[in-house]
Order: C-alpha cells, then sequence, then structure tokens
C-alpha cells in the first residue's frame, strides 16, 4: 500500500467518524427529514470506497 492510499484511508476514516456522529445527532433531534438518508448514504459510499481502497 503506498502513501497516498494510506493518507486516502485516514482521510475516509475521520470522515466515517464524523458522519456516524453527525447521523446519530439527527436521528436523536431530526430537523430535516431528507438529512438523515443523504448521511446514510454518504456513510455507505465512503465505507464503499473504503473497503475497495483496502482490497487493492
Amino acid at each position: 500500500m503506498d502513501k497516498k492510499t494510506k493518507k486516502r484511508l485516514d482521510v475516509l476514516q475521520q470522515k466515517i467518524t464524523k458522519l456516524q456522529r453527525l447521523l446519530a445527532a439527527e436521528k436523536e433531534q431530526p430537523d430535516d427529514p431528507a438529512e438523515s438518508p443523504r448521511l446514510e448514504a454518504e456513510l455507505a459510499k465512503a465505507h464503499a470506497e473504503m473497503s475497495s481502497l483496502k482490497s487493492d
């Protein structure tokens, strides 16, 4: 795994952590009904990219 891939994995891990916190807060206090599905989709996309990078 090269340096660029490791950096991308690190950035994705930080993004996933942030999205999980935002999603938890959104589920506690749903202000916008469209926000929760958007966050879930973004989180799934980040997980997919991370697993794709790990498999290479």
